[in-house]
């Protein structure tokens, strides 16, 4: 195959949403209204040009990262790179951020609702969960088992962007984000669909490998601190806990939802079998 080049092009060097200089620390408070989706690394970049939903409005490239997506996708790209040099993507990141050499702005992906739901599968629900590097893990983990959507809350959230994306290694393409006002609510209609709606709590009532799964079936995690509030409890059919057999009872969100998650397409698929 003969090697494609790029034409170097001088970019504009804006930070993510036009801001320049000094950030203001309310800008950084979590917020799922964003115009603009940031992507950096080769995964999350990677996957959102090979997504076909996914509008990349910019995209920063090293030259050799443009080759390397010139040789790996298997269609042209769907926008011309701006070759830079690394440091110049540096610029548009926060300090110590692995961008591969990769930089793209998009536009957010569409958000599902209730109605559009297919009521056949895992849907996965946070309940404030606020640590980018957490939902970022969990995205991955979701892609990982085919859970068809992720519920979160417009507030106590984070966005859906920089560094969540990062983490999320690529599968914010392929899990998409239900962005809800009211989860209390939104349970209680996914209930009215027919879905099973199973909590995770250390205080559960049942160990998880015990309470019988059936699809369609919504995973509510609950934040480290906190865990699931009163009412996302009050509209859960069931409680169920991870019993670990170690000294270490209690496990970080993103590694709680990967055994949930586990346990719970197991269980619902051995009884789809049935």
């Amino acid at each position: 195959m003969s090697e494609r080049t790029f034409p170097s092009r001088k970019p504009r060097f804006q930070r993510p949403h036009g801001k320049t200089g000094r950030r203001d620390p309310k800008a950084w408070r979590p917020n799922f209204e964003i115009d603009t989706t940031i992507l950096y690394g080769w995964h999350p970049v990677f996957e959102a040009l090979q997504n076909g939903k996914r509008t990349i409005r910019r995209l920063l490239a090293t030259e050799n990262s443009a080759r390397r997506l010139s040789e790996e996708l298997n269609a042209p790209l769907p926008i011309e790179p701006e070759i830079v040099r690394p440091d110049e993507i540096n610029r548009l990141l926060e300090p110590d951020a692995v961008h591969q050499g990769l930089y793209a702005e998009a536009d957010p992906l569409p958000s599902p609702s209730v109605n559009t739901l297919s009521g056949k599968r895992v849907v996965l629900a946070l309940d404030q969960i606020t640590d980018p590097h957490n939902v970022g893990a969990i995205v991955r983990t979701a892609a990982a088992f085919d859970v068809e959507a992720i519920i979160t809350t417009a507030r106590h959230s984070p966005a859906a962007t920089g560094v969540l994306a990062k983490s999320a290694s690529g599968g914010l393409e392929h899990v998409p984000f239900m962005i809800v006002r009211n989860l209390g609510d939104t349970l209680k209609a996914l209930g009215e669909r027919g879905y099973q709606r199973i909590g995770l709590d250390s205080s559960g009532e049942a160990n998880l490998d015990e309470v019988e799964i059936r699809l369609p079936v919504v995973l509510v995690l609950g934040s480290e601190g906190k865990g699931l509030r009163q009412r996302t409890r009050e509209c859960c059919d069931v409680i169920g806990r991870l019993d670990m057999p170690g000294a270490i009872k209690s496990l970080n969100v993103s590694n709680a939802a990967a055994i949930s998650l586990f346990a719970v397409v197991k269980g619902a698929f051995r009884n789809v079998n049935k």
